[in-house]
């Protein structure tokens, strides 16, 4: 057993008391003795360096040596206990050891030797500080005595705390003492004595003494002493070591000693004076006083919730009160004199009111304080002085003039309303009065409200520091426009944009604007109309208010006047005012604010007329020639100006094209982006900010990943990203997850097989490219004419650059050498099978008639049956992609080669052929139409026998044609058949039908030297509308083909059959953006977001786009989507109705789809469930008055723009336009 000698005592001295050293904060924070006990009982729960004290580490090494070899033997004891196992009812090993030691006779006597040696020590350490304390209160009398009773000086009122100083206990009997000596009769030799005693003493005791109220009473009167140190050094120690229920005595007494202090002794800033000085003693002693109340009162609102409301409302009663206090002035006092108040002290300490922020912050306390504002202390906020003041010199300083203090005064106030605009019961406080302003008050709260938000638009004046009216206003306005509830009632009006707008509008008229500096306050409003514009309330009120008189006298909203602003701007056509000259600055800023609007479908309909994207093309182009300008550096020699502008010139360029890349965010801006012939260095730009993971700026918090996929819709825009890199970049991040996996992972275990398809770690990939290859378009110009490599050998380092690589090492898998080139074959297998849009390579692979039933078998199974049979939701049947539970995991057939099994053909009614019906309103809407679209001459050039048996045109097709198309012919007969709409011959007369709508049309077709694989030659695709008709028509060819001749002169043609369109018209070849993307797309898009706007939301936050699986579902008619009569109904509702109602049935989809979306948005596969389920439950019928209501309400702009655009397309045709076009017949 080990003892303690004299040595170990001495040494246990020091380490405890080390200890105490190191946790005196928390044991000095302890309002009772009780208190500080728990503290240390639970010390080692609350620190977390406890085990690193020395003498907690000698206190274990002490145990390992008494009871080391006690513990080592019971456990031997207990793992050697025979039969005895460790159930539910019996104790752990480590609690059966701890049970038997404490019961052993070691641990007893261990306890005795080291409680008595404790003590000892304790004692010890007791005596040494009663020493120590009788030996200072010594000195300090000889002290005294030298001073001969001089005051007591010290820099800073509460720099000393309890927590740097010792104290000793005292009793209640010393405390009365104290009391009477602290009395204001006594002279101030011995007040200032018991003051110093009072601060050596625990400020719990005194607290819970029976003499506190005297103590109190004495302590409040001496605050009015020329010098209260001690006093404010008691008061800080108190506030900032006691409970609220104590500390609130404390501040209120403060408080209403500084209350009293104002009303008796009124200071006043005489007229002519050079101002207020804070060493002044009488000013000093306030300040210093409305210190220790600001520093409480920043801290309190961390722990005032756990206490009763009335001490935190007695807390803020007593400093509303305070602060309130105005003095009333004499009658024979100067009118030019300023009288001092409590508000302005408060303002010279805490000028940006941090006090009230975090008293408003939390509803807790927020509550009392509008309360108490309205029902008593109105008078607060209700008189905003107005001054601006030149506050040139140092910041900090002694001396403030009178216009300073007001200035100060301003700014505290501002502050303070600027938090209460934020709250409704705040805004309930107004009309406010504005000193020194005229038109400052109003009768109704909501117009007093946005009285003096306009009167904040309008005092945006400029200075160089955070503390000027422009930075307090912007700050003010921002937290508005951050807070929707605030912004809609207070932003979001007539008034306030028209104070925003008015210093534009005066630029228009040729005016000159009333403001200091035009450059920085340009920008700055700017800045708050961008934010505005960011939302959809702010963006309707810029697009819809037609309340603004612009500079020609008419009624027009903001959305153009901002317009025409930044056209003019960038055409440097603005006359000549001070201050702005050619500004890049103020030119990028309002080119933000109006890409805030034309990034949104509606907003890009308002500003089209202004051609944005042709005057910031020009403008970019410009840049780019002043950047290109860099003289050669010479060693040694100046820095060139020249070198300065182009740099300058270069950042310039780079926010142009960021803006312009902008249009890319809906499907007619992207049509836009594509005729400034930017779109490639547009593409380069966001693969380079992509690559870093920035966003797109910092009021739009998302990344690029829908402008992607808008721009991957379209053959330019998946062209330019293949030529930046983007398409490199994605397979070979693709490929390094799938085979690679992260080099920067360190593996501790080898990786788990997933369980699932698609791992977790390739789902972000798998979506990325899926959203890159989800158009048609893409597929033919990144895979179109280019051959498979199916090299002979393939090597673990090589890896695929280009979506034709990744096709040959995932999907057609057709070699040995290719399984083996792949380190987890199954995998990646099954991710290249899960993109359907590639799923077309597997017909290229060998089969054979067995097959093992994996998990790719059945992948592959499954794909086979999607393609080879053509269907709707209840018109086929698909298998399963997974294997399932029970004796027979698979009991689908396999499908290798036709004819398909009949478990994947459901049975369903035949469809009807006869002549009537929907096929002779179809025919007679076309009966009138004598404009063909195919010039009749060129149709009599074939005579009636090539026609009917087609012989001609099968010479001039390619056999590569008819081997693309046959696969499509077969599903197409294959399916009419299903429905019981064909006879036999059928597919012959199919392949004729639209072989001889290739070569009419390629007759025809417009010159084009476009570099895309899909725009040279025919249409790449299969006439999806050619084969609905077909089939509309039972089969029959002649009439299909009179139908689809008056069909063409439509103006429906251009949007429900791509392939007429194809290269046939010279803007659309230059343009390379098919209509029912940039027309329709872009529609449904914008009537999407008004009318289902959380579908709208949930694509924007997948990164997928409606136009994308719009232009899916439209370009193959809805096949596989919808069953037949539906797609019946679809082509008779856009015929007949009109092409509009094309956009109106794809909203109608989406809205009846709008669960679904929003279940599969939050699993982060809506892409594959548009893209391969089909539109379940969905009948036209259904949503035939849904359709008409959008009809009413949207038709004037969607059919006009859907002729406009016609009609502009064939402005310069070398055809007429009725040609094209029968308008009349709509």
């Amino acid at each position: 057993m080990s003892h303690f000698s004299s040595e170990d005592e001495v040494e246990l001295q020091g380490l405890l008391k080390s200890l105490l050293r190191s946790v005196s904060e928390r044991i000095s924070g302890a309002p009772s003795v009780e208190c500080a006990e728990e503290i240390l009982l639970h010390l080692e729960e609350t620190d977390k360096n406890f085990h690193n004290y020395e003498f907690v580490k000698y206190l274990r090494q002490y145990l390992e040596r008494a009871l080391g070899t006690v513990i080592d033997e019971e456990t031997e004891n207990c793992m050697r206990a025979e039969g005895q196992a460790v159930t539910s009812g019996q104790d752990t090993l480590v609690h059966a050891v701890t049970r038997r030691t404490r019961e052993s006779a070691e641990y007893k006597e261990m306890m005795h030797t080291l409680k008595n040696t404790m003590m000892v020590v304790v004692e010890s350490l007791i005596n040494k500080f009663e020493e120590d304390q009788l030996k200072k209160e010594e000195m300090h009398r000889k002290k005294q005595h030298e001073q001969s009773g001089g005051p007591y000086l010290d820099n800073c009122s509460d720099s000393d705390s309890s927590f740097n100083q010792s104290y000793a206990f005292i009793t209640h009997e010393q405390l009365q003492v104290i009391a009477e000596k602290l009395h204001q009769s006594q002279p101030k030799e011995v007040r200032w004595e018991a003051l110093q005693l009072l601060c050596c003493a625990p400020p719990s005791d005194v607290l819970s003494s029976e003499s506190w109220y005297s103590l109190c009473r004495s302590l409040s009167a001496a605050l009015a002493d020329p010098d209260p140190e001690l006093i404010l050094r008691f008061f800080a120690k108190t506030l900032s070591s006691s409970p609220l229920n104590v500390t609130r005595e404390i501040y209120v007494s403060l408080a209403k000693s500084l209350e009293s202090d104002f009303l008796l002794r009124k200071l006043s800033i005489a007229a002519g004076s050079a101002g207020i000085d804070v060493n002044r003693p009488d000013i000093a002693r306030l300040l210093k006083q409305m210190r220790l109340m600001n520093d409480f009162q920043k801290e309190v609102t961390s722990y005032w919730i756990r206490h009763p409301e009335k001490y935190m409302e007695e807390i803020i009663e007593s400093t509303l009160s305070l602060l309130s206090l105005q003095h009333e002035r004499d009658a024979g006092m100067p009118s030019t004199e300023k009288v001092l108040e409590p508000i302005h002290m408060m303002a010279m300490l805490d000028i940006k009111a941090t006090w009230f922020k975090r008293w408003m912050h939390g509803s807790y306390s927020r509550t009392v304080v509008l309360r108490l504002l309205e029902k008593k202390y109105k008078s607060l906020v209700n008189c905003v002085p107005f001054q601006l003041c030149d506050r040139a010199g140092p910041v900090q300083r002694t001396l403030y003039t009178t216009k300073e203090l007001e200035y100060i005064h301003f700014v505290h106030s501002l502050c303070l309303l600027g938090r209460l605009l934020i709250y409704t019961n705040g805004r309930s406080l107004f009309p406010v009065r504005v000193k020194n302003r005229k038109g400052g008050g109003s009768d109704c709260n909501s117009t007093a409200v946005l009285a003096f938000i306009s009167f904040l638009a309008r005092v945006i004046v400029v200075s160089a520091d955070s503390l000027s009216p422009t930075s307090l206003v912007m700050e003010d306005l921002r937290t508005l426009c951050d807070r929707t509830e605030c912004a809609v009632q207070c932003l979001y009006q007539s008034p306030v944009i028209e104070a925003l707008l008015a210093p534009i509008i005066a630029l228009l008229r040729g005016e000159q604007a009333k403001v200091n500096t035009l450059e920085t306050t340009l920008v700055h409003i700017a800045d708050i109309l961008a934010r505005i514009a960011t939302t959809r309330w702010g963006l309707s009120i810029f697009l819809y208010d037609t309340n603004l008189i612009s500079a020609e006298g008419a009624s027009t909203s903001a959305a153009h006047i901002i317009a025409q602003f930044t056209k003019r701007l960038l055409a440097e056509n603005l006359p000549p005012l001070p201050g702005l000259g050619a500004s890049t600055a103020v030119a990028g800023a309002f080119v933000f604010v109006c890409r805030q609007m034309y990034n949104t479908c509606v907003g890009l309909q308002v500003l089209r007329p202004y051609n944005l994207h042709e005057c910031i093309v020009r403008a970019w182009r410009q840049a780019c020639a002043l950047a290109e300008r860099v003289p050669t550096p010479v060693l040694g020699a100046a820095p060139d100006p020249c070198s300065q502008e182009a740099h300058d010139a270069s950042l310039w360029a780079e926010t142009l094209l960021d803006n312009l890349l902008n249009f890319a965010a809906t499907p007619k801006g992207l049509l836009f982006l594509q005729q400034t012939g930017a779109m490639d260095e547009c593409v380069t730009y966001m693969f380079s900010r992509f690559t870093k993971k920035l966003q797109v700026s910092w009021c739009e918090k998302f990344g690029y990943g829908v402008m992607v996929t808008q721009i991957a819709a379209t053959a330019p825009g998946v062209a330019a990203l293949r030529r930046s890199g983007f398409v490199q970049a994605i397979v070979v991040d693709l490929w390094s997850a799938l085979e690679c996996g992260r080099d920067d992972a360190r593996v501790v275990q080898p990786r788990s097989t997933p369980m699932e398809p698609i791992d977790r770690s390739c789902q972000k990939l798998f979506l990325a490219l899926v959203n890159l290859l989800s158009s048609s378009y893409a597929v033919w110009e990144l895979l179109g004419q280019q051959p498979l490599p199916n090299k002979a050998e393939y090597s673990h380092r090589e890896m695929p650059t280009s979506i034709v690589d990744l096709v040959d090492r995932l999907i057609a898998i057709n070699s040995d050498e290719k399984i083996h080139s792949l380190f987890n074959y199954e995998q990646s297998h099954t991710f290249g099978l899960r993109d359907d849009c590639l799923g077309h390579a597997m017909f290229q692979s060998s089969f054979h008639r067995e097959f093992i039933i994996d998990g790719l078998s059945v992948e592959r199974n499954h794909i086979l049956v999607r393609m080879g049979m053509v269907g709707g939701p209840s018109e086929r049947r698909l298998p399963p992609r997974s294997l399932e539970k029970g004796a027979d995991p698979y009991p689908w057939p396999m499908f290798s080669s036709y004819p398909l099994p009949k478990c994947y053909i459901p049975d369903i009614p035949k469809m009807p052929r006869t002549k009537g019906g929907m096929c002779r309103s179809l025919e007679r809407e076309n009966r009138d139409l004598s404009v063909p679209m195919y010039s009749p001459t060129r149709c009599r050039s074939a005579d009636e026998e090539d026609l009917r048996n087609g012989t001609l045109y099968l010479q001039r097709t390619t056999r590569v044609t008819l081997l693309d198309l046959e696969f499509f012919y077969g599903c197409s007969r294959r399916y009419g058949d299903h429905l019981g709409l064909l006879e036999g011959g059928s597919e012959r007369d199919l392949c004729l039908l639209v072989t001889h709508c290739r070569h009419s049309s390629s007759d025809q077709q417009a010159h084009t030297t476009s570099t895309l694989s899909g725009l040279r030659g025919r249409f790449p695709g299969y006439d999806w509308f050619a084969a609905t008709a077909f089939l509309l028509m039972s089969g029959d060819r002649e009439r299909t083909w009179g139908f689809l001749l008056r069909f063409s002169s439509l103006l429906a043609s251009a949007f429900l059959w791509p392939a007429r369109l194809h290269t046939y018209l010279p803007e659309l070849a230059r343009s390379e953006i098919p209509p029912v993307y940039s027309c329709t797309a872009h529609f449904v898009e914008m009537l999407l977001k008004a009318e289902v706007p959380l579908v709208s939301s949930a694509f924007q936050m997948s990164g997928f786009t409606p136009s994308q699986i719009c232009l899916q579902w439209l370009s193959q008619c809805f096949w596989n989507y919808l069953d037949w009569m539906d797609i019946c109904h679809y082509v008779c509702t856009c015929v007949l109705l009109g092409p509009d109602y094309q956009v109106y049935v794809c909203v109608a989809v989406l809205k009846h789809l709008q669960q679904s979306i929003l279940q599969h948005a939050q699993a982060q596969d809506l892409q594959v469930f548009l893209k391969e389920e089909p539109i379940r439950g969905f009948r036209v019928t259904d949503y035939l008055e849904f359709m008409e209501g959008l009809e009413r309400t949207y038709r004037p702009v969607v059919l006009e723009d859907m002729r406009t655009f016609l009609l502009g397309v064939t402005a310069n045709s070398t055809q007429s336009p009725g040609t094209f076009l029968n308008m009349e017949s709509q």
